[in-house]
């Protein structure tokens, strides 16, 4: 028992030690932080808007709150001023001929309840404003108009915030693994992805970046270099039918970035393949964008995808994502070069090559024969 708890323990400190970091991580998120940056904070006020719908559900709601109490109570404080001013409150004991600029406010709670009351519109009829004083009318259009503004701005951000695409984009799910295999006649990394609702992407689009670190013939060494990887799926890798789990592939060929890996090199890389895929909401017509990440330790060389659509006998087309991630293993080149060297040889056999140092040189024969 305890040396299987030694070898687990060995096991998950290696595999600690050789974790690599990830710009991207399996959920899409950005794992990027910026410092030394010149521009003060405040810069982020001047685009309110998107600082806002940026901003995580506490913080926002904590702003949200925040907004409304902040400006009825200080609409509040100036009733309360206007009312101290014009000597209304009992305090000062008014006359019975004295008209007050709002009526029935005897403090500063009475204050307070009147501006909740004037900027959400309840109206319980028991405190209002009279036409004694401008200022107190003033004071009522100002705050009747800011407190529009305000719900407005409010509510439009809670609303932008629920109905983002980003939410959306949770819904599509990638394979754990990319795998390695022949389709086709062709070494190809194949990653398999699925929409988990009915309703369709339209015109979705799926492309992919390879992260490395690349050194140029002038001596510069490029942390994060970006190389294009293309998928293709059957139907063309645009305007897909996103209605099933498609199987994206990326042919490795000689302009292929993974052309000199192999199976046994592999995993001693330095990469990150980042697959992305866009597309337009179908119920809402906000475009979104789907990431997700694969490191060479989840790039298995040598396995296929096991099939996941079958059909019923009622006609049905019958998904299981149990299977959606497993993988099985098949026969497969360790190499692309060498699958390519194999094709050439075959197509070398197939035909026939001149040989321009051959001569053909003649012999005369001669009848005599010599005893």
């Amino acid at each position: 028992m305890f040396s299987y708890l030694r070898k687990r323990f060995t096991s998950h400190i290696r595999d600690c030690s050789r974790r690599r970091a990830r710009l991207v991580s399996k959920d899409g998120r950005c794992n990027i932080e910026f410092g030394n940056v010149e521009q003060s904070r405040f810069v982020f006020l001047i685009d309110i808007w998107t600082t806002i719908l940026d901003l995580r559900w506490r913080y926002k709601m904590t702003i949200f709150i925040s907004a409304f109490l902040g400006s009825w109570f200080l609409f509040g404080l100036l009733w309360y001023v206007v009312a101290y001013i014009h000597k209304d409150l009992p305090e000062f004991n008014p006359s019975i001929n004295h008209t007050p600029c709002v009526e029935n406010i005897n403090g500063l709670t009475s204050a307070f309840l009147f501006s909740l009351e004037t900027q959400v519109t309840i109206g319980y009829g028991f405190r209002c404003v009279t036409e004694q004083c401008a200022t107190a009318i003033f004071l009522l259009i100002f705050q009747s108009i800011l407190g529009v503004i305000i719900n407005s701005f409010m509510c439009g951000a809670i609303l932008a915030k629920i109905s983002r695409s980003k939410n959306r984009a949770k819904t599509i799910t990638f394979s754990k693994n990319a795998v390695i295999s022949k389709r086709g006649g062709k070494l190809c990394l194949l990653i398999r992805v699925a929409n988990l609702r009915k309703s369709l992407l339209i015109g979705s689009h799926i492309y992919g970046k390879l992260l490395k670190t690349t050194i140029t013939p002038e001596g510069e060494t490029i942390i994060l270099d970006q190389v294009n990887i293309e998928f293709i799926v059957d139907a063309g890798n645009e305007n897909l039918f996103f209605i099933s789990p498609l199987t994206i592939y990326h042919i490795i060929d000689k302009n292929s970035p993974f052309f000199h890996m192999a199976a046994e090199t592999i995993l001693q890389q330095d990469f990150e393949l980042v697959v992305f895929l866009d597309g337009t909401v179908e119920a809402t017509s906000a475009t979104c964008q789907v990431r997700t990440s694969y490191i060479p330790e989840e790039v298995l060389w040598g396995y296929r995808f096991a099939p996941i659509v079958s059909k019923t006998k009622e006609g049905k087309y019958r998904v299981d994502f149990q299977n959606f991630s497993k993988t099985v293993a098949v026969e497969t080149p360790h190499c692309a070069f060498c699958l390519y060297n194999e094709k050439e040889a075959k197509a070398k056999e197939k035909k026939g090559f001149d040989n321009p140092g051959f001569v053909l040189s003649e012999v005369s024969e001669t009848s005599d024969t010599k005893m």
